[in-house]
């Protein structure tokens, strides 16, 4: 089974094959984590993106990576126009990009907290849901050895590591 591991820090610096970007329905990138990996992984990731939507509420669509060390950017669209978001929301978008990671065959995949940002949702509900999509989804991908759950900040990292700890603490494979 793969690893799962914490890491407090920008998703961009991550050297995976690929990373997941929080998602509007629009798919533009403007702020946030998706900000972030417009700025440093360069504009062509945005216009990739736009070019495939408007997508669909947890959907998860591919684009390359730029000009970052990821060779994938997954867009997992985790906010609807209006800036919101649930936790089936949240649960589709990470299954989805899982599903985009297998069709890849990937071997390490990052992912951020999404909705939390401009979607405002609880980021210990996010934790919690995430990790257990995470958890789900790797008993059907075989290829993967390492997701990284890419946070950035105290709070966040905080309330991922208490998730896992709840979710996955009496199995092998945790790393923080």
């Amino acid at each position: 089974m793969a690893e799962i591991a914490l890491w407090n820090g920008d998703i961009c610096d991550l050297e995976v094959d690929a990373i997941v970007s929080p998602a509007s329905t629009s798919l533009w990138m403007a702020t946030g984590v998706a900000g972030a990996i417009k700025r440093k992984g360069g504009e062509a990731i945005e216009f990739a993106a736009v070019r495939q939507g408007p997508a669909d509420l947890g959907d998860a669509i591919v684009t390359g990576g730029g000009s970052l060390a990821a060779r994938w950017v997954i867009h997992a669209v985790s906010i609807d126009h209006a800036r919101r978001t649930d936790s089936a929301t949240i649960d589709r978008a990470v299954r989805n990009a899982f599903a985009r990671a297998r069709e890849l065959g990937v071997e390490t995949l990052a992912i951020p907290a999404l909705g939390t940002g401009v979607g405002g949702f609880p980021i210990a509900e996010a934790a919690r849901v995430t990790v257990a999509a995470v958890r789900s989804e790797l008993a059907h991908s075989p290829r993967l050895i390492r997701v990284t759950l890419a946070l950035r900040g105290a709070v966040p990292y905080e309330a991922f590591r208490l998730a896992l700890a709840a979710e996955m603490e009496p199995r092998a494979g945790i790393s923080a």
